[in-house]
């Protein structure tokens, strides 16, 4: 008789967070034990109510408190989402924001080091900061605002983290694959930290007005979450994918006054759309990007990632996770 393989273990931080959790049903679906890290910050324990408990262990602490325990040698593959994440959050603590992104990622670098276990980074589009070149590729020049302006801390400390991932992989040979995030949305996504389709969606259920920060034709490009943590995996199994970044996301624009009116309609909802000032939202002097658009090219060469899930599933999908019973509509976007 063959003796069973021992399941592979699979270490996701932030795993009770909203990518986290969708990241971790994946990695149990095909066949992992999953160790999740998540301190409870943002992340939801109750993200993780659909995962059998035989296949998960869950550590509530902060990354460097809870890897002091773990072998690293026994984890297969480390996926590192924790972070301090929302445009509101970062204005509002930006010293815990730069403590979270930085500190914590260096302490999951350095456990991923002992074990040479391949890891893969969560990084953002923000850290392409105030760049105008349209679409952003992973190798462009960056430009961010100054110090004094809170809201690029949360760039810096992401970029930060990916100097951090390439300096373990060139001095000492660590399997890290760099994943830049583009504005990806679904359900189990809230809109507390300023998160945009949650707060959109949000309103619509309630009727209340849909508010849009400046003239609303500012655009973004949104990916399905359960099209991304497919993806994740593949990245980090691919050879050609290591010591690299990668856009993660879709290259599809839409204007958040758009927006608006898709979550409007697709909800039959009788909000209004409102129109706020940056200054009011978010205190005076503000500064956001106009565009940000990813380049696929790099991301597409190496696996042929295409999204699937149209834009107007996603928003029925959040709000029916919202506990609102949803008109049955056919696909808008």
């Amino acid at each position: 008789m063959t003796p069973t393989s021992p399941k592979r273990v699979s270490l996701v931080t932030g795993g009770a967070g909203f990518i986290g959790s969708h990241l971790v049903e994946y990695l149990v679906r095909r066949g992992d034990h999953v160790i999740v890290i998540d301190n409870l910050a943002t992340g939801r324990r109750r993200n993780l109510g659909r995962v059998p408990e035989k296949d998960l262990t869950f550590i509530e602490a902060g990354v460097s408190e809870a890897v002091r325990d773990l072998d690293p040698t026994k984890i297969s593959e480390i996926y590192h989402l924790a972070a301090a994440v929302g445009v509101r959050l970062v204005v509002q603590d930006p010293i815990h924001t730069i403590d979270t992104n930085v500190l914590e990622t260096s302490a999951i670098l350095d456990f991923a080091t002992a074990g040479m276990t391949p890891t893969l980074i969560a990084s953002t589009s923000e850290v392409y900061g105030k760049s105008t070149r349209t679409p952003f590729a992973e190798d462009d020049d960056v430009t961010y605002g100054p110090p004094t302006q809170p809201r690029w801390a949360y760039a810096c400390s992401k970029a930060i983290d990916e100097h951090l991932a390439l300096a373990h992989h060139r001095q000492q040979g660590l399997p890290v694959v760099i994943a830049r995030f583009f504005n990806i949305v679904g359900p189990r996504q809230v809109g507390r930290y300023g998160m945009v389709l949650p707060r959109f969606v949000g309103a619509a259920l309630a009727d209340k007005p849909i508010q849009v920060y400046g003239d609303g034709r500012q655009t973004r490009c949104f990916c399905d979450v359960r099209d991304v943590v497919n993806l994740l995996p593949v990245l980090l199994a691919e050879p050609r994918c290591i010591g690299r970044i990668f856009n993660v996301g879709s290259d599809q624009r839409i204007e958040i006054g758009e927006l608006a009116e898709l979550v409007r309609t697709t909800l039959d909802s009788t909000s209004t759309i409102d129109h706020l000032s940056y200054d009011e939202a978010f205190g005076p002097n503000f500064d956001d990007l106009r565009h940000r658009q990813p380049d696929l090219t790099r991301l597409r060469q190496v696996t042929g990632f295409t999204p699937t899930t149209p834009l107007s599933q996603t928003i029925r999908d959040l709000a029916t996770e919202l506990g609102s019973d949803l008109p049955s509509l056919e696909s808008t976007a």
